[in-house]
């Protein structure tokens, strides 16, 4: 397809959904259903106006979907509305990491034993389909900064955090099928690809994002008060931390979303220091002070000068990569093994893994059921999959594992997104809402 083609296209949807986005918001879909049926339309499944090839364009790809998931990364984490600690954090640890080793295990035994696929191919792609994606799956999470709902921040951190913790497994498929330059399967797996890249990057997250927080809320105390550029400082905070955690060989996603939390917790910490050092002052002549001292006369914060531009890029890249996605796929791409393999993950290994993984827990059970059935496959599978192939995966596998999963991805995108908003509206009609504690 020409480029010109490709610029009406895009712009001409652009259009549409910012002049409709009203009355789209009051439709039983979401947009990321809309992105697809184009991409169908114009795709070779309809009217075959042009057709992306993965296989070819994987370079391409891998850093389209890396970008995405990075932005979507730091999105979520700078909305996280209460600091960290383990009594809240709990169930999204356990869905993180239980739930995903138990999703990877699950739907390697599925390839292994239904598709018959060898033992490191099928947890490749266990690995590649077990995070739940932080891009497409807007509608259930965390809507603002001070939304304090449990459904969705449960759902926002455990996709926060799921991205980083399949690369582990992502690289144990691959040398497993004997890949060059993957030869970790045992102990030194699980020292170097689990521990070193889980705690490293976290590590470097949280190093990062206190640094940033405290040497803005400097400048911007300071008698000049300096004017800072918060879109430059959330994207310069992305790039320089993923590409220390690239450069270290620790969790680049993990990183990103840890310094994303702990940019925005730090921040909340230095201004309640300051209402309370300004309410210190006033004791005894204005005591509520501190409680009544404005958001606006303390200093703007990174985090959320950054979320909004953030956010709209994190929309543009949904838009291009479902319509690539849509372009993809053929009528043929749609086979029972395929199918198959996408039921089995939405209605057997998610929810056992949710079970499974929260056993023990406090969590309501209606809030189980609604995680375990909104885990949504997306960008963060493409991202993986394009990883695998760029480093050595055999055409032939490469080929099938491009059609499962796109797939599972599309499939999610109808399933999810058609269940979403008459699911969740009935959700909180017919329950008190549950918030963070």
């Amino acid at each position: 397809m020409a480029n010109a083609f490709w610029f009406v296209l895009v712009g001409g949807l652009l259009l549409v959904m910012g002049l409709t986005s009203s009355v789209l918001k009051r439709l039983p879909v979401t947009s990321a259903i809309i992105y697809l049926a184009v991409g169908l339309l114009v795709g070779p499944t309809m009217l075959n106006l042009f057709h992306f090839n993965p296989l070819k364009e994987a370079a391409l790809l891998e850093v389209l979907t890396e970008v995405a998931v990075l932005i979507s990364l730091f999105s979520a984490g700078v909305k996280m509305p209460l600091p960290f600690s383990f009594a809240r954090w709990r169930a999204p640890l356990l869905l993180a990491t239980v739930s995903m080793a138990v999703t990877v295990a699950m739907i390697a035994a599925f390839a292994y034993y239904v598709l018959g696929m060898p033992l490191g191919a099928g947890v490749l792609l266990g690995a590649i389909l077990s995070p739940t994606d932080p891009v497409l799956a807007t509608d259930v999470q965390i809507r603002h900064a001070s939304d304090r709902d449990q459904l969705r921040f449960t759902l926002t951190s455990e996709a926060g955090m799921n991205d980083g913790g399949a690369f582990p497994f992502v690289v144990l498929g691959m040398g497993l099928l004997g890949l060059e330059g993957f030869h970790n399967t045992g102990l030194n797996w699980l020292l170097v690809d689990v521990v070193w890249v889980a705690v490293g990057g976290i590590a470097l997250g949280v190093v990062a994002g206190l640094a940033l927080a405290k040497l803005g809320w400097k400048l911007r105390r300071t008698p000049f008060k300096h004017e800072l550029m918060d879109d430059f400082l959330g994207l310069g905070l992305i790039g320089v931390v993923y590409g220390l955690a690239v450069s270290l060989h620790v969790g680049g996603f993990l990183a990103v979303f840890f310094a994303a939390v702990t940019l925005r917790q730090t921040e909340l910490k230095l201004a309640e220091a300051a209402r309370s050092a300004i309410g210190h002052a006033y004791e005894g002549t204005a005591p509520s002070y501190a409680s009544l001292y404005p958001d606006s006369e303390l200093p703007a914060k990174v985090s959320e000068g950054s979320l909004i531009f953030n956010e709209h890029l994190e929309r543009l890249s949904e838009v291009l990569l479902i319509l690539l996605i849509g372009g993809t796929l053929f009528i043929n791409s749609w086979s029972w093994a395929a199918v198959g393999l996408a039921l089995f993950v939405f209605f057997i290994a998610r929810p056992v893994s949710v079970v499974v993984s929260l056993l023990g827990t406090r969590t309501p059970w209606r809030i189980r059921g609604m995680t375990a059935w909104f885990g949504v496959r997306g960008i963060g599978s493409l991202y993986y999959l394009m990883y695998a192939i760029q480093r050595g995966l055999p055409e032939t596998l490469a080929l099938q594992l491009i059609q499962l999963t796109l797939i599972v991805v599309a499939l999610s995108i109808l399933l999810h997104g058609l269940s979403v908003k008459p699911m969740m509206g009935r959700f909180w009609r017919r329950s008190k809402q549950k918030t963070i504690p």
